[in-house]
């Protein structure tokens, strides 16, 4: 894994990486990603590949502002609108219909996609240079810890990491069906701030 710094230069190269097919390991809000495009088939075989992740899972997306969300839905919906307005940029991940031309193992045959708009600079800019949404599954085998920092990731087929240093301790992001009011993953933000947003949701 080449390490780049998270200078403009840094953030380029990577992005030149993702647009190559490579993967690319990141900093966000919560622990290290891994970056691929969502729109290549073989990409995202590939990331399935370097995590030995099972192809029945999907794998969560983020973007950088509203234009790259409407390249990656169909649809968003009025209670969609109200819970991006109250938590984006945030740890609120968004189940939304996905758009056609995603790669088939992003949402596992799913008619929905799950995406959140990052608040992470080093992410942001990635998605900005890159120029469209990125993949971003935590950068650790299945069943592995998360990674904090980028001397703990050590898996064979990433070929850049960008440094951001070690992160603090934090909770995933919430995983949240706006339309369903539904729950999928208990997370950053409590089920009490998604209840004065958007009504009484159903854990999952």
């Amino acid at each position: 894994m080449k390490r780049l710094p998270p200078t403009p230069e840094g953030i380029r190269e990577a992005a030149a990486a993702i647009r190559a097919g490579e993967v690319v390991a990141y900093p966000t809000e919560t622990v290290y990603g891994l970056a691929v495009n969502p729109f290549s088939e073989d990409a995202v075989e590939r990331l399935f590949a370097v995590k030995a992740r099972d192809r029945d899972k999907p794998v969560l997306l983020i973007v950088a502002d509203a234009g790259q969300l409407i390249t990656a839905v169909s649809t968003i919906t009025p209670a969609a609108e109200t819970c991006i307005r109250a938590f984006w940029p945030g740890p609120l991940s968004l189940l939304l219909p996905k758009a056609p031309g995603l790669a088939h193992g992003i949402t596992a045959g799913m008619p929905k996609v799950c995406l959140r708009e990052t608040s992470h600079p080093i992410a942001r800019a990635l998605c900005l240079a890159f120029g469209g949404p990125i993949t971003s599954t935590s950068a650790n085998h299945s069943g592995d810890q998360p990674a904090r920092s980028l001397d703990e990731i050590d898996m064979p087929g990433v070929a850049i990491g960008i440094d951001g240093g070690t992160l603090a301790p934090s909770p995933p992001s919430t995983v949240f069906d706006p339309d369903e009011r539904r729950i999928i993953r208990a997370g950053a933000v409590s089920e009490d701030a998604l209840r004065n947003v958007c009504g009484e949701p159903q854990c999952s």
